[in-house]
């Protein structure tokens, strides 16, 4: 501490950048992403893009803990995943599948593109409603599968069928089928739990515990596949849940 420093002394603004910082770092791994899929490198883009989830789920958290939260970084964190989650996944599947739909003619080569536009742009639109909502909604849940768990399973998509051996054109079809259902379901009234309401504190239940092992062995043994297995799962998660809550109004009214 410095002696020459006055009690209670207002923290140095430096410490601001810290999470902003991290939130640059994400970005950059986005844009990475998006370079490197235009050359081809595509497991490398896959990677980058969960590199950029990392930042994601930490900046927001640094902050608080420094209380350093201001509403600059909250805009400067949305415009960031807008280009990492948004605009990086919708040209990681375009340069790996949906380029491909240029060999079938004119009109399907406008759809390849169009699904790709179609996945940013609904990004773009659930990182816009997410922004209204905060402090609105139950936060153990999202309105819409989260722009980064839609990324996840854009990309882990691409890293998995890569690493099974399928190229893109050959699964043109699928991965244009990946990209709108992921962009339909982000702005979507689907439910996909938040894992905000779990406990904080030092006593957890024993399966979540189970859960984080099985998971990391999963990660560990597959990695490309677990990932890809893991976000389906997630994505599935949220429809398997409003059909059962459908199913169960039915019983009730009938």
């Amino acid at each position: 501490m410095d002696l020459n420093e006055e009690p209670g002394a207002p923290r140095g603004r430096g410490i601001y950048l810290l999470p902003n910082l991290l939130t640059t770092g994400g970005l950059f791994a986005g844009f990475y992403a998006i370079l490197a899929a235009a050359s081809g490198n595509f497991e490398n883009a896959c990677i980058a893009v969960f590199v950029a989830g990392l930042f994601d789920g930490i900046d927001g958290r640094v902050a608080r803990l420094t209380g350093t939260t201001s509403e600059f970084g909250v805009q400067y964190d949305s415009l960031a995943d807008l280009v990492s989650f948004g605009m990086a996944p919708s040209l990681v599947m375009y340069h790996w599948a949906l380029v491909g739909f240029q060999a079938d003619g004119p009109v399907l080569a406008k759809v390849g593109w169009a699904a790709a536009f179609l996945y940013a742009a609904c990004a773009a639109l659930r990182l816009a409603r997410f922004n209204t909502q905060v402090g609105s909604t139950d936060k153990r849940w999202f309105i819409g599968l989260a722009s980064p768990a839609a990324a996840g399973f854009v990309v882990s998509f691409v890293w998995a069928m890569n690493t099974f051996g399928y190229s893109g054109q050959g699964l043109r079809w699928l991965a244009l089928a990946v990209t709108v259902v992921a962009g339909l379901l982000m702005v979507s009234r689907i439910r996909f739990y938040s894992f905000k309401g779990l406990p904080k504190g030092d006593r957890v239940p024993f399966f979540v515990m189970a859960l984080l092992v099985v998971t990391i062995a999963v990660l560990f043994i597959a990695q490309a596949k677990g990932l890809f297995a893991l976000a389906l799962l997630y994505v599935l998660s949220g429809p398997a849940w409003w059909l059962w809550l459908k199913a169960r109004r039915r019983q009730a009214t009938a």
